[in-house]
């Protein structure tokens, strides 16, 4: 499907075709999965932050080594007595509130560099990856009654000031499944994130691409939706987890400007 000559533009109220154009040449570039993998990886390192231990974590006691002579481990020991703690093993990785091994450091090599072409062949590829309808849906997104991927909708979509609006278009090219999909999918987050202001985790829904900011408003607020800018795609949102397939909604005028970003076989 990702080789066809044309592709159906949509109306923004019903599933008719209101027109066609030529299918960008980036559609047809191979997939690499693997270089799609290995670039979005060392992206996301990119947004992490510094941590690291107390440096006096773990050694703040008053403990000696008993030395040898007296059948036990030389490992410094709690002083004084009266106590259980006393005589008590300190300071090793190995004892009861000792410091950890090799205490993390915020020196750490946090960030990773990143060749320009790969990078730019990762997003390509996951470009083209977006318009295989097996791949997209082999990734969890609802399309069996999506009438075409890629999905390319009129550009009056833009003039939407209400939410309403938005969301009766998703209904009208039946890319509200998708959104319900992540909707249901919300749930708490195992582990500690969820006491680090990363309570909640969900799926990742469609990605609604424009060529300006002009009409964002109507559409920021759906829980399962994404926007982003013809002009800053960015591999993160294109394939979440380093996963190919994103079903991306494409307005006329961002669709058109592909060939002019990315380039064609002539040029």
């Amino acid at each position: 499907m990702s080789a066809r000559p044309s592709v159906s533009v949509y109306s923004a109220s019903s599933d008719s075709v209101v027109g066609t154009c030529p299918l960008p040449a980036v559609f047809t570039a191979p997939i690499r999965s693997d270089i799609v993998q290995f670039v979005h990886t060392n992206m996301a390192k990119n947004s992490r932050q510094a941590y690291a231990v107390n440096r006096l974590s773990g050694m703040n006691h008053s403990a000696h080594s008993w030395g040898t002579g007296r059948a036990v481990a030389r490992i410094p020991r709690i002083s004084g007595g009266g106590t259980s703690t006393s005589g008590a093993g300190a300071f090793g990785n190995m004892c009861r509130g000792g410091r950890m091994f090799a205490p993390t450091k915020i020196f750490r090599r946090w960030h990773r560099k990143i060749n320009l072409h790969q990078k730019r062949f990762a997003v390509v590829s996951a470009l083209a990856a977006s318009s295989v309808p097996s791949l997209v849906m082999s990734r969890g997104h609802k399309i069996e009654n999506v009438p075409e991927v890629p999905q390319v909708v009129e550009d009056s979509i833009q003039g939407y000031e209400k939410t309403k609006e938005a969301v009766a278009f998703l209904k009208a090219i039946a890319a509200i499944d998708d959104v319900n999909r992540v909707n249901d999918s919300r749930e708490i987050r195992a582990g500690r994130g969820k006491m680090r202001n990363r309570r909640y985790v969900a799926r990742r829904g469609p990605m609604l691409v424009m060529p300006n900011n002009q009409g964002t408003r109507a559409f920021r607020n759906i829980f399962g939706l994404d926007l982003a800018n013809v002009s800053a795609l960015n591999l993160l949102h294109l394939a979440p987890g380093g996963h190919v397939g994103r079903f991306v909604i494409w307005t006329k005028t961002a669709f058109e400007q592909l060939d002019k970003i990315f380039g064609t076989s002539a040029r």
